[in-house]
Parts: structure tokens; C-alpha cells; sequence
């Protein structure tokens, strides 16, 4: 028998040997992280990321459309979803090493690290943009968000790759990465703290995104989460945390605050996603994008290379989309207006009264641009609960005494606390540049108008009201310079 006959019956043989007596390989893996270090991938955690429904999360950016802004924001979701599973599964392994009687046992560290690896499994193009920009104007009379986006993709990655799973794993699975502060039947509460934690916000999502955004955009980040990971334990079925760690959360919630304020709502990244919304709008009838929503095999085909297909198409319904794309590759974006910081007590008149319409309205007569130059927006920003400082629902310890929680309140973490952990504010655009500055006197007489209206309602007393920032006025004689293309010439 030839050298490849007898190697190919060894192989052969092998598969009739008794599964006692066969070599069993262990498929765990390592992955180098910039943010972790390295990362152990078990078998339960690759069972679901070798598939093509969690490989999609490769090409849909973390950052949106901030990307175009911020050239270092190139990471995606599918890195943010093993940190976050690596971190969760460190997370309940250390309770479970520093707190035996918590009685975690390998069901709860499963379900722990698979919840955090598939939290983001329903994300659509362009992360949030999809799903709280695209789909409520594509389709209002649906209610959907990529945490139901998730679910449904967790269901077909199981169905579509044969994943053997319990149906109470598949079920608490879910109920982590929805989130729960009520109480589970038959489940460990402070499991729910992981992953998605509605208690107060302090879980290890955060934990990786804040981090690895910081990393890749070039911000530095002040606040510590593996402290917080260390100096944590379970009291009355809640994750507590040291009374030491009390700054360094107010520090990560700020952190979060400050990446909205100054990545994720950046003006140029903002223009981009309404250009990039109105694309998807245009292209939604022809390459029926919003119908993904209600079928998975759709949905898992759809990523942010959704606007090179819109670029490859020749179909002539698609000329307009195919023109914003291009507008964005050449730098000819829609264009910031004017801005104004609501103060709370106005947020629900002037967040609503200012409108595209109304500032139609207060055209002079030498104005042409009509509604749909104008763009408005509100842009809500928080520490991560609204209008709450979210510290003052974490419990601490105190190391005199590890099994009594309490609450901290601000003055004893620091005396700079702010008063206010939310804003609105409103941002005026425009998809005609050249007629920013037109839009911009418009807005102001009608924000004087408002301002007119609210002094009069109180007679007497000093109201609040809106006062035009000097810094974004635009001169009188702005003229756009039109772009220009330049050949290299060679001698």
C-alpha cells in the first residue's frame, strides 16, 4: 500500500475508534487586544463567534459615522463584543473567588460571558444611526431597537449553526442583555448587574466601550474600570463597591459624558449622519433596507458597506443617493448652522416650537431657501440617567464592613460634582451651504421672538432665555470657496 493509501486509512480508522480512546482537541483560543491584553475564547464563546451571523459585527463601525471625523475610530463592533464578554467573565469570576457563598456556579459564568458577547448581535449600519435615525423615519409605525435586533439575530445564530443551548440558558441569556432591576424567578440579581445594568449604568459595556472609544480616537480617559472590577462585591443580591471607588466612578460617568459631548455629537460627524440618513431614505424603496428589521437572513447581510452597494448601483432612482455619498467622500457635507444650550426649564417649548417651519417663517425678503434646507436638531445629553446623577444609586461598602450597603451622597465625593447631569441642545444644519447665512438670521429672529414671548408671560421677573453665541455668528460677507480639483503637474 502506497505512503498516501496507508495515511489515509490511519485517518480513517481514526474516525471508528470509541470516543474514549480519540484525541480530543481543545479549541480554546487567545486573541491580542489592544485594550485587554490577551483574551481566552472558550468553546461556548466560539460557537457563536466562527458563524456568519456574529463575523457581520466585523463590519459595522462602533463609532458611526463619527469615523469620518475621527480617523483612528476604525474599530468595530465585533472587538467591542469580546471585551465585553471577556470583562463580563471576569467580572463573575472574581464574585465568585472573593464570595464563595454566592454559590456562582458554570451556568451563571456561561450565560454571563455569551450575554455580553452577543449584546450587540442586532446592531444595524452605522450603529445607533440605524436605529434611532433611520428606522423611526423609514418605518414610524414600528417600535424596534437593536436590543430587539439582537434577540431576534440571537435566535437565528443558534437556529441557522445548530448551537445546542438549554431554553433557560437561552431565556436568561436574553434577560441579561435586556436588563433587569426587577426581580427574575429562580436567577441571582446581581447577575443582571453585568452586562446591561439598569440599576445604575455601572457594567462592563460601558466599561469596554468607554475605554477602547478613548483609545482609538486619541482621548485620554481619567477613570479606571479594572479598580472597579477589583473592589467590588455582592450585598443583598446587588454589585457594591468600595467607598474609595466613589470619585472614580463619578470620573467614568463624566467620561461617558464627555465622549458624547465632544465624538459622538460632533458637529461634522452629526452633518454626516443626516446626509447618510437621507441616502438610506432614498435607497429604502429600491434596496428595501428597512425591511431587514423583520427578517434575519436580510438583516444579517446588512452592514455599513450598505452605502458602497448604493455606490456600485446604476439604477437611475438611486442618482440622489449616489450624490450624497459622493458629497461626503468630497468633503461637501451639510453644513452647522447655529447652536444654543437649552436651559432646562424652556428644553420642552423651544425643543419643539423651533422647528424647520417655523424658521421658514422668519425669512426676510431677500431670502430663497425653503424647509428642506434647514435641518433641526436636539441633541440630549447625560451622565447616563438622564437627569440623575447616576452615583447616587450606587451602594458602597466600607472596608471597616464589607456586608452593610449604603448610598455616598455628592458633597462626600467631591464638592465639584456638577448640579445639572443633563443637557439639550439645539443645533441648526443646513443640506445648502450657501445658504447658512441666510438660515442662521432666520433662527435668531425667531429664538428673539420666543424670547419676547416668554419675558411678556412673566412680567416682573428676569426669565431665562436663549442668547446667540458671538463665537458662531457668521460675518455678513461669508462666501463659501468653491472646491476645486487639482492636477499634479510633472516636469
Amino acid at each position: 500500500m502506497s505512503r498516501r493509501g496507508m495515511l489515509r486509512r490511519g485517518f480513517t480508522d481514526l474516525t471508528d475508534l470509541d470516543c474514549d480512546d480519540a484525541l480530543v482537541l481543545d479549541r480554546t483560543k487567545y486573541v491580542n487586544d489592544p485594550i485587554h491584553g490577551y483574551i481566552t475564547l472558550n468553546e461556548d464563546m466560539l460557537k457563536f463567534i466562527d458563524t456568519p451571523q456574529f463575523q457581520r459585527l466585523r463590519h459595522l463601525k462602533q463609532l458611526g459615522a463619527a469615523y469620518s471625523v475621527f480617523p483612528g475610530g476604525s474599530h468595530n463592533r465585533f472587538e467591542h463584543c469580546i471585551g465585553t464578554a471577556h470583562l463580563a467573565n471576569e467580572v463573575v469570576q472574581g464574585l465568585a473567588q472573593r464570595q464563595p457563598g454566592l454559590h456562582i456556579d458554570s451556568r451563571d459564568i456561561r450565560c454571563v460571558t455569551l450575554a455580553g458577547l452577543c449584546h450587540d448581535l442586532g446592531h444595524g449600519p452605522f450603529s445607533h444611526l440605524f436605529d434611532n435615525a433611520f428606522i423611526p423615519r423609514a418605518r414610524p409605525d414600528v417600535e424596534w431597537s437593536h436590543e430587539i435586533g439582537s434577540e431576534m439575530m440571537l435566535h437565528h445564530t443558534i437556529d441557522e449553526n445548530n448551537i445546542e443551548i438549554d431554553d433557560a440558558d437561552l431565556r436568561l441569556i436574553k434577560q441579561l442583555i435586556r436588563g433587569s432591576s426587577r426581580r427574575v424567578d429562580g436567577e441571582k440579581m446581581f447577575l443582571f448587574d453585568i452586562v446591561a445594568n439598569q440599576r445604575n449604568g455601572v457594567d462592563v459595556d460601558k466599561f469596554d466601550y468607554i475605554q477602547r472609544d478613548c483609545y482609538n480616537v486619541g482621548v485620554k480617559s481619567s477613570y479606571d474600570f479594572s479598580r472597579l472590577m477589583l473592589n467590588s462585591r455582592v450585598i443583598d443580591d446587588e454589585i457594591c463597591y468600595n467607598t474609595k471607588e466613589s470619585f472614580n466612578l463619578a470620573e467614568m460617568f463624566h467620561t461617558r459624558y464627555s465622549l458624547h459631548k465632544r465624538i459622538y455629537s460632533h458637529r461634522a460627524a452629526k452633518a454626516i449622519e443626516f446626509m447618510l440618513v437621507d441616502a438610506l431614505l432614498v435607497a429604502d424603496p429600491i434596496l428595501r433596507i428597512s425591511q431587514a428589521i423583520s427578517d434575519p437572513h436580510l438583516y444579517q447581510l446588512l452592514t455599513d458597506d450598505i452605502v458602497r452597494d448604493i455606490e456600485r448601483s446604476v439604477a437611475p432612482e438611486l442618482k440622489e443617493a449616489r450624490d450624497l455619498v459622493s458629497r461626503i467622500h468630497t468633503r461637501d457635507i451639510y453644513k452647522f448652522v447655529d447652536e444654543f444650550i437649552l436651559p432646562p426649564e424652556l428644553v420642552s417649548e423651544f425643543g419643539t416650537v423651533v422647528n424647520e417651519a417655523e424658521i421658514v417663517g422668519y425669512r426676510s425678503n431677500n431670502d430663497d431657501f425653503v424647509e428642506r434646507d434647514v435641518l433641526v436638531d436636539v441633541c440630549r445629553i447625560h451622565y447616563g440617567m438622564k437627569k440623575e446623577n447616576p452615583v447616587n444609586h450606587i451602594n458602597f461598602y466600607s472596608k471597616f464592613n464589607s456586608t452593610e450597603k449604603f448610598s455616598i451622597a455628592s458633597e462626600f465625593v467631591s464638592l465639584c460634582v456638577p448640579e445639572e447631569f443633563e443637557e439639550h441642545i439645539l443645533r441648526i444644519f443646513t443640506r445648502t451651504p450657501t445658504k447658512r447665512n441666510q438660515i442662521q438670521r432666520a433662527a435668531r429672529r425667531l429664538i428673539e421672538k420666543l424670547n419676547t414671548d416668554v419675558a411678556a408671560r412673566s412680567p416682573g421677573s428676569t426669565p431665562q432665555n436663549l442668547t446667540p453665541n458671538r463665537g458662531l455668528t457668521l460675518p455678513s460677507n461669508l462666501v463659501l470657496a468653491e472646491t476645486k480639483r487639482r492636477r499634479l503637474k510633472f516636469h
